[in-house]
């Protein structure tokens, strides 16, 4: 059973009251694909720039949002094994990423997960400003894991 998109993005916006208060923003979500948004307000640091642990959180979501868009979640869940980032700028705006799998990458995860219990993938993502300048890039492992 896949989740519906609309049903899936109002998940994904108010099933943490953290990401709730961050303001996260689905803003397309399909299988294989998301993007999100982060607004700098109430998310700047002491410096008036985005604060660290924002542009990680817009780094570490899209991991399972993708999880949930591409593969059946009454059969699988997504977990974040490791979750990297690297800041190459100041972000002064609101910020967005996209992610998006290849179908043959998805299809090699689903059926080893469904093989085995459990299978690897990583998801790299550049976090860009307005401008559409790179402000972050993150690498995430993550894990589908069969239920």
């Amino acid at each position: 059973m896949r989740i519906p998109p609309e049903e899936l993005k109002k998940g994904i916006e108010t099933s943490l009251k953290f990401l709730q208060r961050a303001g996260l923003k689905v803003l397309d979500i399909r299988p294989n694909f998301v993007k999100l948004s982060l607004p700098l307000q109430d998310n700047e640091n002491h410096l008036g720039i985005m604060y660290a642990g924002a542009l990680f959180t817009i780094a570490e979501v899209p991991g399972g949002a993708l999880c949930f868009s591409t593969f059946d979640a009454s059969k699988f869940f997504p977990v974040a094994k490791e979750v990297n980032i690297k800041f190459l700028k100041p972000a002064k705006t609101d910020v967005t990423i996209e992610i998006s799998m290849d179908p043959a990458e998805s299809a090699r995860i689903e059926k080893e997960a469904t093989e085995t219990g459990k299978s690897e993938f990583i998801i790299e993502g550049e976090i860009m400003n307005v401008s559409g300048d790179i402000v972050a890039v993150s690498r995430g492992v993550y894990q589908l894991r069969k239920i």
